[in-house]
């Protein structure tokens, strides 16, 4: 008895759920199609049998962030700096540097972006193509415009992925988030980025490699990456300078950050044409692991991915296959696990009490940090510019 009656709630769900999303398609995705230029019968032909696909993680059923998300760059970052992991992609980094010299240093003649940086991409964001993509991009998409978090974005990527299918009729695979291909596009990055540097007439992300490794170069030289300039150091960053200092609106010159003290862990001197130019203090843990002087290189790298320490990551990568450069020397120490919904509630008290956080999203940015050294300060506490889960518990209840 008790089987059938949870079969027949589960065909008036289903059911349910089945004409919603019908609903969504047609209300929804077809303006969003038509806007793109797809025609109706192109429209009814890629979404034919489409359904969601409601395993997918960080769906919503009203849209709104998880509030227990982890934020998982920042639950243990030594782990997401791997040694071993690092050195194998440096590896196949370097054997594939020799394998498409030529054509890197085409693309950088033409896009100004290094080689080993390029790779450095491709290697973390596919495994240099050998990852598997599994996922049917239009019916990922699908799904997010229809019961994710960030439902219009989707709604609009899923409209531009349509004109994709049917402008190159080729199978769109992604990832469980939606980013599609080797360089890990969405939609709208494939429409302005991609290209097709093997002329076959597409922009094939997803089978050739020259395609794959062009649109990289393409993307960052669109955001400002500077092939003249390295993309950042590791440093030492004395007592006298506080991790408050930290961030991209906090520019000064290289020389000036000398003059305060700050020197390059590996002993040598800055090169002469970077001590002339804007660098910014970035310390992604704050005092409990490896600090660095960022350019704007850095800041073009993180228009990939938010995350710093994804920019990092792909800067040292390249630095290991360019330059055998060697792990970071300042160790990453323990951080504690931190929910999102318990970071939000602390960054609306320290609004609350004047702090700039960069908006209360759960997200340890530049500017949560900086705000947890200057309540610290405040306090008279110990400066390290990154909460503890104790820190968040005492700035929600005490302010």
């Amino acid at each position: 008895m008790r089987i059938f009656v949870l079969l027949l709630l589960c065909l008036v769900t289903c059911s349910a759920s089945a004409e919603s999303f019908q609903s969504w398609l047609e209300d929804r995705a077809w303006p969003a199609a038509r806007a793109e230029g797809v025609t109706r019968q192109t429209f009814e032909r890629l979404t034919s049998g489409l359904t969601p696909d409601m395993t997918l993680p960080g769906l919503s059923a009203t849209g709104a962030v998880p509030a227990l998300d982890a934020q998982a760059e920042f639950a243990a970052p030594a782990r997401y700096f791997g040694e071993g992991n690092l050195q194998s992609l440096a590896a196949q980094g370097r054997s594939l540097a020799r394998k498409h010299g030529p054509l890197l240093a085409r693309l950088e003649t033409r896009y100004g972006v290094p080689g080993h940086i390029i790779l450095a991409i491709w290697g973390r964001e596919s495994a240099f193509g050998r990852a598997a993509i599994r996922h049917d991009a239009l019916r990922v998409l699908a799904t997010r415009g229809y019961a994710g978090t960030r439902r219009g974005v989707f709604t609009d990527e899923f409209g531009k992925a349509l004109k994709i299918a049917a402008a190159t009729g080729l199978e769109l695979r992604s990832s469980w988030a939606g980013a599609m291909g080797q360089p890990q596009f969405l939609p709208s990055s494939y429409l302005t980025y991609a290209a097709d540097r093997d002329g076959d007439g597409r922009a094939d992300i997803w089978r050739s490699e020259a395609d794959t490794l062009a649109s990289i170069a393409k993307y960052l030289s669109a955001h400002g990456f500077d092939g003249r300039r390295d993309w950042g150091f590791e440093v030492s960053v004395p007592a006298t300078v506080s991790c408050t200092a930290n961030g991209p609106d906090q520019g000064r010159s290289i020389a000036a950050w000398e003059r305060a003290g700050i020197t390059r862990v590996s002993g040598r001197p800055f090169p002469a044409h970077e001590r002339r130019a804007e660098a910014f203090l970035m310390m992604p843990a704050g005092r409990s692991g490896p600090a660095f002087l960022v350019t704007p290189n850095f800041y073009a790298i993180k228009e990939y991915n938010e995350s710093d320490l994804y920019a990092l990551f792909i800067g040292h990568l390249g630095d290991r296959i360019a330059f055998g450069t060697p792990a970071f020397r300042a160790p990453w120490r323990a951080v504690d696990k931190m929910r999102r919904g318990e970071i939000a509630a602390a960054q609306r008290v320290l609004e609350g009490r004047g702090f700039d956080v960069g908006g209360a999203d759960g997200l340890i940015g530049f500017k949560t940090r900086r705000a947890t050294g200057l309540w610290q300060s405040a306090r008279n506490a110990p400066v390290t510019c990154l909460p503890t889960a104790q820190t968040l518990r005492d700035i929600i209840q005490n302010g």
